[in-house]
């Protein structure tokens, strides 16, 4: 079966879509999909360029690698051409400086809209922004060679890229601080093991076992599902009072919808 075209393939970015399952592709293997902030304007379009009818998104890396994180360049005196370097940044004020790292934090905030289910499919190196990419989706399923890093603190930096709510969430305090101040590498037994990622497989079978989530997670009705994500992104801000008012909310516009009595 032929592959879709492209709706979106630019700055090391590919999105194709197929029916409601949406394929968001890094596409730089040779440089082990190192990220740019070109390449999060461009992922930061393929949020805005996903068709109403997608309910899936799945995020995949070509190459060894899902991603070995930020682009070296990034680094160095004069940075990416035409962006701001880290000493450019540094010298911006206060405002400036944030309004950069929100624009570049927009590439990692849609995975979790309500409205889809993000699966990532992680093989290799995942470090740094590439963790935090990781982490930005609401799943994970990673091959036998995962190797997930948070490298930032070692370059006297911090975790920017939306990566700490979400590794909170799924590992717990402790465990998220260990990993962060030590920057070591995280495999995929563990991963499975302290909850980083829903199932760990051979890497072979990583885009089948893709394949079939995406599948499980379509069986059930779209608007049951939004819902329902809906409710456990919720609980973390709620009381148990709380989400109980919630969950019978939830429940009686499902009820009125199913009785085809919905506004």
């Amino acid at each position: 079966m032929a592959s879709p075209d492209p709706v979106l393939d630019k700055d090391g970015v590919r999105l194709t879509v197929d029916d409601a399952v949406a394929t968001v592709t890094l596409t730089n293997p040779d440089k082990r999909n190192a990220q740019s902030p070109a390449l999060w304007r461009a992922l930061a379009s393929a949020g805005q360029e996903l068709p109403g009818t997608v309910r899936v998104v799945v995020l995949r890396g070509e190459g060894k690698s899902f991603s070995a994180g930020l682009d070296r360049q990034a680094f160095t005196p004069e940075g990416f051409d035409g962006e701001p370097s880290f000493i450019d940044l540094a010298r911006g004020s206060d405002a400036e400086l944030d309004g950069v790292i929100a624009e570049y934090q927009s590439a990692f905030t849609w995975w979790r809209r309500n409205d889809i289910v993000s699966i990532a499919a992680v093989q290799g190196h995942a470090i740094g922004a590439g963790f935090q990419l990781a982490l930005a989706c609401d799943l994970r399923v990673v091959a036998d060679d995962v190797q997930f890093a948070m490298r930032e603190t070692s370059l006297g930096l911090v975790p920017d890229l939306t990566g700490t709510h979400p590794l909170v969430s799924l590992v717990g305090y402790a465990r998220a601080l260990e990993i962060c101040a030590t920057g070591r590498f995280v495999g995929a037994q563990e991963s499975e093991r302290i909850g980083l990622a829903n199932l760990a497989v051979p890497g072979a079978e990583l885009d089948a076992a893709v394949r079939d989530l995406a599948a499980a997670l379509l069986a059930a009705p779209r608007d049951a599902v939004v819902e329902t994500k809906a409710l456990l992104r919720g609980v973390s801000g709620r009381s148990y009072e709380e989400q109980r008012v919630a969950e019978r909310a939830a429940q009686a516009r499902r009820l009125r919808d199913l009785a085809g009595l919905a506004d």
